[in-house]
């Protein structure tokens, strides 16, 4: 590791396993203080002892991203400590119930789009002038091929990722002035819960691990990025831009 991120605050969502997990360790080893969001305690608390064996640092959130206030609290507690944010990641998502549309009950449709547009909104609501008080702030967004496919039963998950794809190209769009970079990036098949729900019999040998995409991300979020509004595309190792 090159400890490029050295003195860099990071914000990841759902870090407590998955993609959000091992971006959080990337992204400590390059040196960066993680603050780690996620709903389940004892994920976050092996991620903090992982991250502490290794010689980074992490500050833990355990925080229900529907919860609009806690979210508005915790950026006024991040400008308190750091006054900037220099990365978020944007990575929490559900998948819902792959069933048909008409299929779905209104509670079903209404968490989907919370967890997976809102709560996005709501970060970017609350860390955008502490990205903009970095001199490089970088933000992140997970999306997924979802988003185009519109494949029949995965109506909630298509839609608000398709949804999420505008949301982050507009906040894009407007820091184009600005030192933030804003950029888009769908990891394809790995081995994560969500991908097991959605693809019950699927061998997780044949999909690659996250943590190789969490080294691929690193160049990402470098101060040396000057992509914004981009799509990247997770293949063979490696991020490419979206055709």
């Amino acid at each position: 590791m090159t400890g490029i991120l050295q003195g860099k605050t990071a914000v990841v969502t759902g870090a407590s396993r998955g993609i959000g997990y091992a971006v959080s360790k990337a992204l400590a080893a390059e040196g960066a203080h993680i603050i780690a969001v996620a709903r389940t305690i004892g994920g976050l608390e092996e991620l903090d002892d992982e991250i502490k064996a290794a010689g980074g640092s992490a500050t833990l959130v355990p925080l229900d991203l529907k919860d609009a206030d806690g979210l508005d609290r915790m950026g006024a507690a991040l400008f308190e400590r750091w006054k900037k944010l220099d990365i978020l990641v944007a990575n929490a998502g559900i998948l819902g119930r792959l069933t048909p549309l008409g299929h779905l009950e209104p509670k079903e449709w209404d968490e989907v789009l919370a967890v997976n547009v809102t709560a996005n909104w709501r970060l970017i609501r609350s860390f955008d002038p502490l990205l903009r008080a970095s001199d490089g702030g970088r933000a992140v967004f997970i999306t997924s091929g979802a988003a185009g496919a519109c494949r029949a039963y995965w109506g909630s998950y298509s839609v608000t990722k398709a949804a999420l794809d505008a949301l982050a190209k507009t906040y894009a769009a407007e820091c184009n002035a600005t030192n933030v970079k804003v950029n888009l990036v769908n990891p394809g098949p790995l081995r994560t819960a969500l991908r097991a729900r959605a693809w019950p019999g699927e061998d997780a040998e044949t999909v690659a691990h996250p943590a190789e995409f969490a080294a691929a991300m690193i160049d990402l979020v470098r101060p040396e990025t000057d992509t914004s509004g981009a799509m990247y595309e997770f293949e063979d190792g490696t991020l490419k831009l979206s055709s």
